[in-house]
């Protein structure tokens, strides 16, 4: 069955959406540093917490995690610092 849209691996990252993690105070190093990044296709990686598992049993009932994907966790800050970085939806 074919999706709708499908995530390209080739695709660069382009730049950080907000702050860094560091600057965040989310991280005091390298090691686990949540962050948000728009890839060069327009696209966003998220880097957080896998906690697919944890959650998956608690989804709305319109909501699904395939099994190539992962339902990851950022802290609030990181979204919230990202926000002026955020490009508005395309119609």
């Amino acid at each position: 069955m074919a999706r709708d849209w499908e995530a390209d691996p080739s695709a660069s990252f382009a730049r950080r959406l907000g702050k860094s993690a560091r600057d965040l105070g989310n991280t005091g190093g390298r090691d686990g540093c949540p962050d948000i990044c728009q890839l060069e296709n327009g696209d966003i990686a998220v880097i957080g917490r896998d906690l697919t598992e944890a959650y998956r049993a608690r989804l709305p009932e319109d909501a699904s995690i395939a099994p190539d994907e992962r339902l990851v966790v950022i802290p609030g800050n990181t979204l919230s610092a990202a926000k002026p970085d955020i490009p508005d939806a395309r119609s």
